[in-house]
């Protein structure tokens, strides 16, 4: 694992503010999260590949974007480039949370890569291996990494598991049955890790966003051969497509101590795509 890390005044360990661990954070929805937070008074471990990936044909996240964040939060903000499918950087970055700031009280999957366009018979392997590597392992291997530190709070604890899934986790999407069962199975990861922890003060939840203004929908419009990301507005019951920003709003309320009474399950961000 590789990172750079803010500079930062004083000792964020003994300022009481919260932590948390966001992957996928150097653009889209990960990003707004970051920022969320840290306007909220968190300190955030932004991680993210920033590197393309070859199963996908569209670039990913760069290590300008992760570092121009990072430069907009001096102090609450520190920068980790690391792979969700590895188990032992992503160990590293809770373990950096840990030590920098003092524990760990939230951690956010939102790493994610879009591919599809073809029957399922049809699609190759390394799709299969691509959207469950990043957007199924990779969440399973941050709860391995990040529910511990969650557990190594002092009761009462407030912990939150929040991971990304997507509108497509509720209904089949045509020419996306590897996404959508991708996206099916982060629910269910969530909802069998929510049980693992009853009891224990630490929720875990799942937000599934409608088609938000990202670069993974402008992948998804090349994928239909869409002119126009627009033309996915008409499917939610808003009439738009989200920001980035409103997802993020629920993920952050999610990460919060007054969303105790949410876990196991999802929370639907969806424009009303699924009403």
């Amino acid at each position: 694992m590789s990172g750079s890390v803010s500079r930062d005044s004083g000792d964020p360990r003994v300022s009481g503010a919260r932590v948390a661990l966001v992957t996928g954070a150097a653009r889209g929805i990960g990003a707004a999260v970051v920022r969320q937070l840290v306007r909220s008074g968190w300190h955030v471990v932004a991680l993210d590949r920033c590197a393309d990936d070859p199963r996908v044909d569209y670039p990913l996240a760069t290590k300008r974007q992760l570092t121009e964040l990072a430069a907009e939060h001096p102090g609450a903000v520190t920068e980790v480039v690391a792979d969700v499918q590895d188990r032992e950087a992503l160990r590293a970055a809770v373990a950096l949370a840990e030590e920098r700031f003092g524990g760990l009280d939230a951690a956010v999957g939102a790493a994610g890569v879009m591919a599809g366009g073809r029957p399922l018979w049809e699609a190759p392997e390394t799709e299969w291996d691509a959207l469950f590597g990043v957007g199924v392992d990779g969440v399973a291997n941050l709860a391995r990494a990040a529910v511990p530190a969650l557990l190594r709070r002092p009761e009462p604890r407030a912990g939150r598991f929040v991971a990304l899934a997507s509108a497509a986790a509720h209904r089949g999407l045509w020419r996306l049955a590897s996404y959508s069962a991708a996206k099916h199975a982060v629910v269910g990861l969530v909802r069998g890790l929510a049980v693992d922890l009853r009891g224990s003060g630490v929720c875990a939840t799942a937000v599934s966003p409608g088609s938000t203004r990202t670069d993974m929908l402008s992948a998804t419009a090349d994928v239909y051969d869409l002119p126009d990301v627009e033309e996915f507005a008409g499917h939610q019951v808003a009439e738009r497509l989200l920001e980035p920003e409103e997802v993020a709003a629920t993920v952050c309320f999610l990460c919060s101590p007054e969303a105790s009474a949410i876990t196991g399950t999802v929370v639907h961000a969806d424009g009303g795509f699924t009403a």
